[in-house]
């Protein structure tokens, strides 16, 4: 049954990407070329609702652009942020892990770059007052930096990211939507990073749910992470359809359509 469910819903997501009208958009932050991907909804609406996507610490991947065409045919206009922009995309995960880790510390720099994506999907179309941002990994941890900058989005949603902030940051009130869906058996997140982050949300008085994945860890999402749960990031397709299922209601309640 589980390989059933593996194969029917990589397809849904991962089929015919050459044919899923993503197409290349260059923007600038400053003198940095960044280089994302837009895909227009396939439905008409007067709501033109917007989705930010934000990829893994890989960046533009296989992965985005699978989950970039499915929405798209849901009603969405979807745009894959690039958040390194060109000459700065990580060659393995050891580069990867530096690129991410400058962003994580540096998190005024991440709001700004991930502000200007936000930006660019206005531009091409979606309606500035009915966008949520949702991220994978590195760009689940980016969401929440969205969430805590106040940029301008109805919600974030949050796939098996970094929870934690610096605790000499100042917990200010949070009022777009948040949605995380991690992985039970992530070890990649700390308890101690989840309790905190908990109580920020409650702190901060946010709109916030959390919804626990059984037998899942890190990268639970994403078909090209493997299937060995003992190295700590592996695709479990039951996880990835529930969360996606998860997602689409977060999208039904938060956004216009």
């Amino acid at each position: 049954m589980k390989n059933t469910v593996l194969i029917l819903f990589s397809a849904i997501l991962f089929s015919n990407l050459m044919n899923a009208q993503l197409k290349p958009v260059k923007y600038t932050e400053g003198n940095q070329q960044l280089n994302g991907l837009f895909i227009k909804s396939a439905k008409k609406s007067s709501q033109n609702p917007g989705i930010l996507l934000l990829p893994a610490w890989l960046g533009i991947d296989n992965a985005s652009k699978g989950i970039a065409e499915e929405l798209s045919k849901l009603g969405y206009h979807v745009f894959i942020a690039d958040i390194y922009g060109e000459g700065n995309y990580p060659k393995n995960t050891g580069e990867a892990g530096k690129q991410a880790g400058f962003y994580k510390a540096n998190y005024e720099a991440y709001q700004k770059r991930i502000n200007t994506a936000l930006q660019e999907l206005v531009k091409q179309g979606a309606n500035a007052d009915n966008i949520v941002a949702i991220g994978y990994c590195f760009g689940g941890t980016g969401v929440l930096e969205a969430a805590r900058g106040h940029l301008k989005l109805k919600g974030v949603a949050s796939f098996h990211g970094g929870l934690g902030k610096d605790a000499s940051r100042k917990t200010e009130t949070i009022t777009t939507k948040v949605l995380i869906c991690h992985g039970a058996d992530d070890p990649f997140v700390p308890k101690d990073e989840i309790t905190a982050f908990q109580q920020e949300m409650r702190d901060s008085k946010a709109d916030w749910q959390m919804i626990y994945y059984a037998d899942s860890v890190h990268s639970f999402t994403n078909p090209e992470a493997g299937n060995d749960n003992s190295k700590g990031a592996a695709y479990n397709p039951v996880a990835a359809k529930r969360s996606f299922d998860h997602l689409q209601l977060f999208l039904n309640e938060v956004l216009k359509k």
